[in-house]
């Protein structure tokens, strides 16, 4: 297979819910999602069987990670390893890089209704 050259703003926005926008980038053994949080959204908590890194590139998360809050700021990078419940809220308008191993199944089938708030 050959390199696949994308640029962000070629990269379809997906609105989920009113503060919760979404771009997808997958490739064959990794997913690349940019969400574009406003202050105030939460992420409520979910587990899956994918490894997560999630790089903030702007603003701040609080992640509830196993039961223990964790604030992620812009430069800063959280690995949550697979199977471990957590959510996030954005305590600011923020900007966040999250990389998945393998691609998220339920997100490309579109079961990913925690998200939407249905």
């Amino acid at each position: 297979m050959g390199a696949t050259h994308l640029r962000w703003q070629d990269v379809a926005v997906e609105e989920l819910n009113p503060l919760l926008e979404r771009q997808v980038i997958t490739g064959e053994n990794v997913m690349l999602a940019r969400f574009r949080l406003r202050k105030g959204v939460v992420v409520p908590e979910h587990s899956h069987e994918n490894e997560q890194v999630a790089y903030i590139l702007e603003g701040a998360l609080k992640f509830t990670v196993g039961g223990k809050e964790i604030v992620v700021r812009a430069g800063e990078v959280l690995c949550i390893p697979p199977n471990v419940p957590h959510g996030a809220e954005a305590l600011e308008d923020t900007i966040d890089l999250d990389v998945f191993n393998p691609p998220r199944a339920d997100w490309l089938d579109n079961n990913d209704a925690y998200l939407r708030g249905k």
